[in-house]
């Protein structure tokens, strides 16, 4: 089944959500050194991340190009809206809980090269291994995500099982068109953009910024565009 790591990863947010409803007693001072340690876990996984890239210029336009795209279409406002539509419908007591934790939870679990990657794994071997691993750690981060930011955390099971799943789907097709040099090259590139991305949510969650990091995300698909054209430009002109 194409799409069952995809589904296991959006699961184990939803259980791991409720699991942190139960938990929200958590002493505050415990929660925010937890949430400190995330925070500080996933700058170094970004960091990490950022310097995999085999042609940094392409990573600078990227984030370029993709922020003034996503300031212009103001994708942060757009994941704000959705929040805040979820937040009426679920009748939340707690004005802006269910936004910032969707928005919140939705670009730590959806930006990264693990949930592409292990989709990418999922569509073109059926091996979900990358998947399960991303599910058992996202599972245990939204129980403490939820613990501090509610119940918002949950819906943002929605976006990753569709991004994931969109992913794997599209990966059963994608050998037959894209030659391997060129999707290493385009995944190495993607993972080092979204590693800046995923250290801008770390910085995030410690406080020290205020990156409209969903503005940032168009900066991955404009990282494929360069790659694809890089590579072109090489293969005829080179």
């Amino acid at each position: 089944m194409v799409l069952l790591g995809a589904l296991v990863n959006g699961i184990a947010i939803i259980l791991g959500t409720l699991l942190g409803r139960l938990l929200r007693r958590i002493p505050e001072s415990m929660k925010n050194t937890v949430m400190n340690g995330i925070g500080l876990a996933i700058i170094v996984l970004g960091i990490q991340m950022g310097f995999k890239s085999g042609n940094f210029l392409i990573v600078i336009l990227s984030l370029v190009i993709g922020a003034v795209v996503g300031e212009w279409i103001d994708l942060e406002d757009k994941f704000n809206r959705a929040g805040q539509w979820l937040e009426r419908r679920v009748g939340s007591n707690e004005p802006g809980s269910i936004a910032q934790g969707f928005v919140t939870a939705s670009l730590v679990f959806v930006v990264g090269a693990m949930g592409f990657l292990g989709a990418l794994d999922s569509g073109i071997k059926g091996n979900h291994d990358i998947l399960y691993t991303k599910a058992i750690m996202d599972g245990f981060i939204s129980i403490l995500l939820t613990s501090t930011l509610g119940m918002g955390v949950l819906f943002s099971a929605i976006p990753v099982f569709v991004y994931e799943g969109a992913i794997a789907l599209m990966a059963t097709q994608i050998t037959r068109f894209v030659p391997d040099v060129l999707m290493n090259d385009c995944i190495t590139e993607m993972t080092a953009v979204g590693g800046i991305m995923i250290m801008a949510i770390g910085l995030n969650l410690l406080g020290i910024t205020k990156v409209k990091v969903a503005n940032l995300l168009p900066g991955i698909l404009v990282a494929i565009l360069l790659v694809v054209l890089s590579y072109g430009y090489n293969l005829y002109f080179g």
